[in-house]
């Protein structure tokens, strides 16, 4: 059976591309080598500050936008967030730790850096990013925390850091932002299927997205039926 390939965009600072990080775990475990996914960033809290004034300024402010996420959280058992959330050490911009894991992606493929499997060590990134803002509100657009959290992690922080000087991952996080821009990208997570042709975002259940891809699986493109 052949594989099919899934384009997944998020932002790290999205509650619910934080809550969808269990569905995409399910998927992987379930279906193994099957489904290979492909990791990109869109730029929902690219300005934080911006956005919390259009969005939330009539609405209560940022204490309504805390009470929202907390209460998105709270309807997911394996969801946990600080009650301080986005209140007390506020990131300014999702940009920033975008540009750090695109970075940490690159470091960690380079046939000269000897770090263990790729994925991993971007995927152990990515969430560890998630869970010290959600759980713990550390400002992850903080290049110090996020040189922290490589630290913690074992990645390899020169490699990180010549990623960073060199220009590579600036040009990679651009390289996603063309990709969100070719896709219509709109809202974090969105799932991206059949190069294009089907799409899932949001807030969107484990169950429709293992339905879309075993259909996929099933029926690929090229022999789809009309049931």
């Amino acid at each position: 059976m052949k594989s099919i390939r899934i384009s997944y965009f998020t932002d790290i600072l999205c509650v619910w591309a934080y809550v969808a990080q269990r569905r995409i775990d399910e998927l992987k475990a379930t279906f193994g080598d099957l489904v290979a996914i492909d990791y990109h960033f869109c730029s929902v809290f690219g300005d934080v500050p911006g956005k919390l004034e259009r969005s939330w300024s009539q609405r209560g402010g940022v204490e309504a936008y805390s009470a929202h996420v907390r209460g998105v959280a709270g309807a997911f058992d394996h969801a946990t967030v600080h009650p301080e959330i986005w209140l007390r050490n506020t990131p300014n911009s999702s940009i920033s730790p975008h540009l750090f894991l695109s970075a940490v992606k690159l470091a960690t493929n380079d046939e000269a850096v000897e770090s263990g499997d790729t994925q991993t060590a971007f995927g152990r990134a990515t969430w560890e990013l998630r869970q010290r803002f959600f759980t713990n509100t550390v400002d992850i657009s903080d290049q110090g925390q996020q040189m922290a959290i490589a630290k913690d992690l074992g990645l390899p922080i020169a490699a990180v850091e010549a990623q960073l000087r060199s220009g590579r991952a600036h040009a990679a996080l651009s390289a996603d932002l063309e990709k969100v821009r070719e896709f219509s990208v709109q809202v974090s997570p969105t799932l991206i299927f059949n190069e294009g042709r089907q799409r899932l975002h949001g807030n969107v259940g484990y169950r429709v997205i293992e339905a879309n891809v075993r259909e996929l699986l099933h029926h690929p493109p090229d022999e789809l039926s009309w049931c």
